[in-house]
């Protein structure tokens, strides 16, 4: 209600008192939507501070106030050396005004989002000065075409059917929220008329209480159970609103963003370790295709005369086991393939011991980093915390400006393009031509890295996952089996002129692997 015309009519006779003879000195903003005036009075100093950025609307008079050395702009030169005369509020309007001595208006609009701040020369209709340039209509407005002459009679109450917003437009949200937890709504006419008599008898009463709700402070005059804190005083309690609203809030919305971040980051790692950590017992307690193929090697005698099923004595477990080839198919080229299976089994087991390895890591830095969020207790805190991480704030802001969506599978980063527009600024300005490059083969959809700068071997089962991505964002989504095309980067290349997205690619090899999205990722995605 701070902006609302009953608390403006408490506040303004003590603005009188308070700042009648001060004369304005300086005039600046220092921050987009931020205007400051520096009042002197002798040796008194106030300032009025209009905090206008939406929803943030909120404005004070401190006694100090401290102008930053740089980055700081004068604003309304007319102003300069003008002294205040009287402070006004606007009959039933969410404005007020200083009149100077020489007759020139000081006007605070205070209009929610469209709130602004306009300087009139003595007797003239428009604003001289706009501090908000960008409500064009405050340009031609005429401050005295704001009043609002209101009949409060009962018989205007009964003429419009006790309809509170009409008979009194001024009410404002938090109001308008009281007559409706009291049943007003659904009262008769005559309860009704009782209810807002009671009500503007309250709006009439000089105690102004603070109020948190969730995580918002308002000021009100009317009685509310989740009060914290009551004045007699309106500045007093219009200064403690934008304190604790502002200037702590924004410190408790910063903190809450940090910490949810945090949150979130740990989340993930810990999602991640917990697959990575199964898929690791999986592959620790289940025998190395080696084995069937040391089997199928000690047996080739078994597949002579175009023998394709055998059932064979596992000498490692001491079962028979079934192997079958495909047609055309010679017993050593199974075996080959088990073995370099095997191989890539041992790749894979070594990448997720490392991935484990690190993320355990990086989760207890970031339940250390999540505990200092927590015991901040000022701006100064957060000023030296965001110093010390200030690489690791600016990565995580910037992850939604990046051109590509980010994965993590098995310890390795896999990005996936947003747009072809992004596809192609992927390929220009982050690719290594050592990674490795995948798409759904003869389909429109996303390129897709798997980051190698180091040219190591990447196990199959880092290859098909990547694989089923590409396919899963791509026009082969919907499909149960997709081919996906894949090489290394260095043999992808943008033509000169060539539509977004598109480019020739050489040595492809091409995988069959169903799509799958990053919710049905095994090891735990990590997603920007």
């Amino acid at each position: 209600m701070h902006l609302n015309y009953h608390f403006l009519r408490f506040l303004c006779p003590r603005l009188q008192e308070t700042m009648q003879g001060f004369v304005a000195v300086a005039c600046f903003s220092q921050n987009k939507d931020e205007l400051v005036i520096e009042w002197k009075k002798e040796e008194e100093t106030r300032f009025l501070r209009a905090h206008f950025l939406p929803p943030q609307i909120y404005y004070s008079l401190p006694e100090n106030f401290q102008r930053a050395k740089r980055n700081s702009i004068d604003l309304f030169p007319e102003l300069i050396g003008e002294k205040i005369k009287s402070c006004q509020v606007l009959s039933f309007e969410r404005a007020f005004y200083f009149e100077m001595e020489s007759g020139m208006i000081l006007l605070l609009k205070l209009h929610g989002n469209r709130s602004n701040i306009l300087l009139y020369e003595p007797n003239q209709e428009f604003p001289i000065r706009v501090f908000r340039n960008a409500l064009l209509e405050d340009k031609s407005l005429n401050w005295r075409e704001l009043e609002k002459p209101l009949d409060l009679s009962q018989s205007q109450f009964e003429a419009l059917s006790g309809n509170a917003s009409k008979f009194l437009p001024t009410l404002g949200k938090i109001p308008r929220a009281f007559l409706l937890k009291k049943g007003y709504p659904e009262a008769d006419l005559g309860e009704k008329w009782t209810q807002m008599q009671e009500m503007i008898d309250m709006l009439g009463s000089p105690l102004f209480t603070l109020v948190q709700e969730d995580e918002d402070i308002h000021l009100t005059l009317l009685p509310s159970e989740n009060a914290i804190g009551q004045y007699s005083d309106p500045l007093e309690a219009l200064n403690a609103l934008f304190h604790k609203a502002l200037v702590i809030g924004a410190l408790e919305r910063e903190k809450k963003q940090l910490a949810k971040s945090y949150a979130d980051q740990i989340k993930r790692t810990e999602n991640f370790m917990q697959k990575a950590k199964a898929k690791l017992e999986e592959l620790q307690n289940s025998p190395p295709p080696a084995q069937i193929a040391d089997v199928i090697m000690a047996n080739l005698h078994e597949f002579s005369d175009g023998v394709l099923s055998k059932n064979l004595f596992n000498f490692y477990t001491e079962d028979e086991i079934k192997i079958t080839l495909k047609q055309n198919q010679k017993p050593q080229e199974l075996a080959a393939n088990l073995y370099r299976k095997s191989k890539n089994r041992e790749i894979e087991w070594k990448q997720l011991e490392e991935a484990i390895d690190s993320k355990e890591k990086r989760l207890s830095e970031l339940q250390h980093l999540a505990e200092q969020v927590e015991l901040m207790d000022g701006f100064r805190d957060l000023k030296e915390f965001k110093k010390n991480h200030k690489s690791e704030i600016k990565d995580a802001k910037n992850q939604e400006s990046l051109p590509f969506r980010q994965f993590n599978i098995y310890g390795l980063e896999v990005w996936v393009g947003k747009s072809s527009k992004d596809n192609d600024e992927m390929l220009r300005r982050f690719v290594h031509k050592n990674d490795i490059w995948l798409h759904a083969r003869q389909a429109p959809g996303s390129h897709t890295i798997i980051r190698n700068p180091a040219g190591n071997k990447i196990a199959n089962a880092v290859l098909e996952r990547a694989a089923s991505l590409a396919a899963y964002y791509s026009k082969l989504k919907n499909e149960s089996l997709a081919p996906v095309i894949y090489t290394e980067a260095k043999y992808v290349r943008k033509i000169k002129g060539s539509a977004p997205g598109s480019v020739m690619v050489d040595r492809e090899k091409t995988l069959l692997v169903k799509p799958e999205g990053p919710n049905q990722e095994i090891s735990g995605d990590i997603k920007d």
